[in-house]
């Protein structure tokens, strides 16, 4: 998303800026260039027109003290602070304001500072905190504070159609009962109308802004005036305003609460009540972008904005504990006998029961009834306006899928009429309800938790002390921000402990969606800096760590070059690295490449690891032979104890027809990796695919035959000659010009389904540019060769394959050898019990016998053809010499009846797992150590080569 603000000349001679200050215009702009279109999730959204602004920036009483002011006195300051006196009396009343006024004089300090630290955009506290917290929180956040503002807006309507209510009893007029049905109906009405006028009528206002402040401060002077004259006739006093004395606030001085709607309240639940009066703290954060000094605009215009609030709260708090009895009859002979308050506890007048005693405390009801109209519908429309624009911020961000829908913008404004209409039936769900005193509380955790999170925004930035918190706003303090934060947590389990619960698993159930969703932005928030410190403290403290067996991982440097040439490589090393690992893939290149490649190359090997959701790092080295190369990415990859261990190379298969100097540079590189203490696996998967398991289960058991044993030696998977007998429906492709026959594979490297049958070709997938992953199931079987003792890695990697890389295990059969028939049970027992002290667990072990025996003729001969075009006759480290032939007989002998019971074996096994021969420097030719590798893996199911380095892997 490119978030842009655009700015215009006034085409006439007013310069009057279509700006709301109330919650700011989300600025969304087009992501592509000209009339390129947005497509979110399958939607054509037309591209964004022109946000027009002007070139005026407000002022911190427009932009910050007036719509602060707008908030804060809402329905709580004519409706409900008289009953709050009367429940809580003067005293704690003016605690409840005071603790407020603390909770929020700490937020927006906490505020003030997170706002001045970057450019803010639209989106409110949503934007806030995501760019502070991270995404997950800031979403989560997001989403409480769109609920508790739609839920706001419900109460502001009911408020307004309260009063309404009031003023048509007078006249003896009502709709249905002039109680909750006629709240319904008129507040259904008008929540519409302001749906409407917030969507489509907002230019005029901001206009009204001024004259909307200016019927508020008259009502709240109108309501003192009228207080201090006091009361003009027994009427009024018999009502309950008996007027201002010392005798009355000395009564009203304490407590007096009360059973009311439908439980017995206390201090926590009058707090409840009235801390909604006070949640338009973050009116001036909401359009930070549009103010000309946030840094002073903001702190300024919002302590002002609560300190005269909080001051009119406190005097209008005063004055009806001074000015009014808690209880009153109403009727005028109890004024002369002096028992007005006989009538308790049936009293219908007072502060305990009569919500409209300000109307009669103030000089003129009619103004009273103005002030409360204009501050319930302007605090509404600020609800109904910020919520759309919250819920296209989130969507613009596409950290919701659901609210994409709503997020679509129209209009030259970008207007989200979609999310009007989603807000507006929020709304009226809880406007329905139509009861001020159960909507109060509801919406109180919202804000808390809201409040809660800014503050712990502020608090983690200052104590991470990451270099990008850089605010300009100083008067604030990472401790103080702490204390906001507890006390928000702690007011609202006091207020209600269930509803704190269901507050935090609505939070939490946002939270951890986001965070499985894991959404493509990087906001450099405080929780990424916490992480990179993190990151780099446990890296340090691993480096000093001594290594111990048991916390031993297999950590690979796979040598994969480009990550889509070599998928099946990159496979293997996910299933190897899937649970805890790392990987490192390398690509090591001879020429020189530009920095723009050498970028190109890294950010499409990372986001092919991203896409596959590989553990794993890319890093690109060129400009030396393919040896260096390798030799220094060996040397340099990893910090300190996370360094590869392992080397993944993929087996050469053009070995034989590429240049001899090649075939030795293969080599060196698996000698280089011994040589710095690595342990080594080489991939071998078929270029040419093999029948499925079904199909030649009978053919399996033939395999123990002499003669079937004797074809399979001399198969050449280059040339065109079948596996088997096939009949005539069976489909097979062939290349003749390629010397290539494409069949089904038994393992499902192709294809994890053995019943599809889809034959396609290594360089036909290459082409096609479709890859089918490695990937095996239960029905299939890993064979591990254990051959020789390198500290058990050969038997490690087997295990972690068939055990974790899958979510079925996959049966693990174990051939280890025997040298005498006549000990093969003690062997065997003695296997076992290794096995059962390193806890391998494994479906079968089988005892080989035989390996020392001379293999067939027929495998002589196949292998003295194979090597028939790299004999020399002098001494050579690629060439085979009849010297080094005659000196390392036995071992080549071995690899062939190795290779005649591998087929007898594990022909039809999924998966092959063999131990590598170890190529000493000096000792054996390139191409010898080819040809072995050759006839141990030719015509085979896909195999792993895998030798450690002496090190124990395995621990008891």
């Amino acid at each position: 998303m490119i978030a842009v603000r655009l700015e215009k000349e006034p085409t006439s001679g007013h310069s009057q800026a279509r700006i709301d200050s109330r919650v700011g215009a989300a600025l969304i702009a087009t992501s592509g260039h000209g009339d390129e279109e947005h497509n979110i999730q399958g939607q054509n959204i037309e591209p964004t027109p022109e946000l027009t602004t002007y070139n005026i920036k407000l002022g911190w009483i427009q932009g910050v003290l007036i719509p602060c002011l707008l908030n804060i006195w809402g329905v709580m300051l004519f409706l409900r602070i008289s009953w709050i006196v009367g429940q809580a009396g003067i005293c704690l009343t003016v605690l409840i304001i005071f603790l407020s006024g603390v909770v929020c004089v700490i937020t927006t300090l906490s505020l003030s500072a997170i706002c001045t630290n970057g450019l803010l955009k639209g989106g409110g506290v949503y934007y806030i905190v995501s760019r502070s917290l991270g995404a997950e929180l800031g979403a989560s956040v997001g989403i409480i504070f769109a609920f508790a503002n739609a839920v706001a807006a419900s109460m502001n309507t009911i408020g307004f159609c309260e009063s309404l209510n009031d003023l048509l009893k007078y006249f003896d007029v009502k709709i249905i009962d002039n109680g909750m049905n006629d709240v319904r109906i008129v507040g259904t009405i008008a929540l519409f109308v302001m749906s409407v006028i917030s969507a489509f009528g907002m230019d005029w206002e901001t206009k009204a802004q001024n004259f909307l402040v200016v019927i508020i401060v008259v009502a709240i002077l109108n309501y003192i005036l009228g207080a201090c004259l006091g009361p003009t006739n027994n009427s009024e006093r018999a009502q309950g305003f008996v007027g201002i004395s010392v005798e009355t606030a000395l009564i009203n001085l304490g407590p007096d609460f009360r059973y009311s709607d439908n439980q017995q309240h206390n201090f926590f639940s009058i707090f409840a009540m009235y801390f909604p009066a006070v949640t338009g703290v973050q009116a001036g954060a909401n359009i930070c972008g549009d103010l000309r000094s946030p840094a002073t605009a903001i702190p300024k215009g919002t302590l002002l904005a609560l300190g005269l609030s909080m001051f009119s709260y406190l005097v209008m708090a005063v004055l009806c504990g001074s000015g009014a009895l808690r209880d009153a009859s109403g009727n005028i002979t109890d004024v002369t006998s002096g028992t007005i308050d006989a009538c308790i506890p049936n009293c219908q007048y007072g502060l305990h029961n009569n919500y409209e005693i300000m109307q009669l405390m103030a000089q003129s009801s009619a103004f009273i009834y103005a002030g409360c109209w204009a501050a319930t519908l302007s605090t509404a429309l600020t609800n109904l306006l910020s919520v759309p624009r919250l819920i296209q911020a989130l969507g613009v961000d596409r950290i919701y899928p659901g609210l994409i829908f709503f997020s679509k913008p129209y209009g030259k404004h970008g207007e989200p009429y979609r999310g009007y209409v989603l807000t507006f039936f929020v709304s009226l769900v809880f406007l329905l309800i139509a009861d001020l005193n159960t909507i109060a509380p509801l919406i109180t955790n919202f804000y808390l938790a809201s409040y809660a999170l800014i503050n712990f925004c502020t608090f983690h930035a200052g104590l991470i002390q990451s270099i990008s918190w850089r605010p300009t706003f100083r008067f604030y303090n990472t401790w103080l921000s702490l204390f906001g934060f507890l006390i928000c947590i702690f007011i609202m389990m006091i207020i209600s402990w269930a509803m704190a619960l269901v507050t935090f698993f609505i939070f939490m159930t946002m939270y951890l969606l986001v965070l499985y969703r894991k959404p493509d932005v990087n906001w450099g928030s405080s929780t990424d800096a916490q992480r990179y410190k993190d990151t780099v403290s446990a890296l340090i403290q691993m480096s000093h760590m001594h290594e111990n067996i048991k916390s031993y991982n297999p950590q690979l440097l796979v040598l994969a070059g480009r990550p889509n040439n070599r998928p099946a490589l990159l496979d293997m090393g996910h299933l190897i690295t899937k649970l805890g690992s790392f990987m490192m893939v390398a690509d090591v290149n001879e020429e020189p490449i530009s920095q723009i490649e050498r970028v190109g190359r890294l950010q499409a090997g990372e986001e092919w690891l991203l896409s596959r959701k590989d553990r794993g790092f890319y890093v690109v080295l060129d400009g030396l032979p393919f040896e260096m190369g390798v030799h220094a990415v060996i040397k340099s990859t990893g910090l300190g104890s996370l360094r590869p261990n392992i080397m993944l190379i993929g087996y050469m298969n053009r070995w034989s027809r590429c240049a001899v100097t090649s075939v030795r540079t293969y080599v060196r590189v698996l000698q280089l990796a011994f040589e710095e203490q690595l342990g080594v696996s080489i991939l071998r998967v078929p270029e040419t695919a093999r029948p499925v398991k079904a199909q030649v289960t009978r053919s399996a058991h033939e395999l123990r035959a002499h003669h079937h044993v004797q074809d399979l030696l001399f198969a050449d998977s280059d040339a065109d000659l079948p596996y088997y007998e096939r009949s005539n429906d069976e489909a097979q492709s062939s290349h003749p010009e390629l010397g290539i026959v494409v069949k089904e594979n038994v393992a499902s490297f192709h294809d994890s389904d053995p019943n599809k049958h889809t034959p396609v070709s290594s360089l036909s997938m290459r082409k096609s540019g479709v890859y089918k992953p490695l990937t095996f199931s239960s029905d299939n079987d890993l064979d591990a060769w254990w051959l020789y003792d390198d500290g058990g890695l050969n038997i490690l990697l087997p295990y972690i394959i068939a055990r974790r890389g899958f979510t079925e295990k996959m049966p693990l059969r174990l051939f280890a050898l025997t040298r005498d028939c006549n000990d093969i049970q003690v062997s065997e027992k003695q296997i076992k019990i290794l096995l059962q002290k390193f806890r391998i667990e494994y479906s079968s072990l089988i005892m080989i016998q035989g390996i020392n025996e001379p293999p067939l003729q027929a495998s002589v001969e196949y292998f003295n053809q194979l090597i028939k075009k790299f004999r020399t006759d002098f001494g050579s480290d690629i060439l085979i010499s009849d010297a080094e032939l005659e000196r390392l007989s036995n071992k080549t002998n071995r690899h062939l009846r190795l290779r005649e019971l591998l087929i007898e074996h594990s022909y039809m096994a999924s998966f092959i797992v063999l131990t590598l021969p170890y190529p000493r420097l000096g000792s054996v030719s390139a191409t010898l150590y080819m040809s072995w590798l050759e006839v141990l893996s030719k015509d085979l199911p896909p195999m792993l080569f895998v030798r450690g380095n002496d090190e124990n892997v395995l621990s008891v």
